[in-house]
């Protein structure tokens, strides 16, 4: 997967395919490293592809892989045509 290093603490995944948004991670070199391991990224990848989404598909520090979005993913969704996923909000939740 390619990834850019913007800054410091900023990790660009360019759109590639039917992306509608980018990925943007925030972590350290030592992070992404440590996160390059995992499948979490490929989830930020997954959750740019969701119809509605805007701005970015964001990756915090703590990420890990979970369901659907990966567990610290932030996506945000147009409230007319986005979709509302339970990966992004928790299956443990009633």
């Amino acid at each position: 997967m390619h990834i850019e290093q913007i800054d410091e603490f900023r990790w660009r995944i360019p759109k590639r395919g039917k992306m509608r948004v980018e990925g943007l991670v925030f972590a350290s070199a030592e992070m992404m490293g440590e996160m390059r391991q995992d499948p979490c990224l490929q989830q930020v990848v997954n959750v740019a592809h969701l119809p509605g989404i805007v701005g970015t598909s964001m990756a915090m520090p703590d990420i890990h892989w979970g369901y659907g979005f990966p567990i610290g993913g932030v996506a945000a969704m147009d409230g007319k045509n986005g979709v509302v996923s339970p990966g992004g909000v928790g299956y443990d939740i009633n």
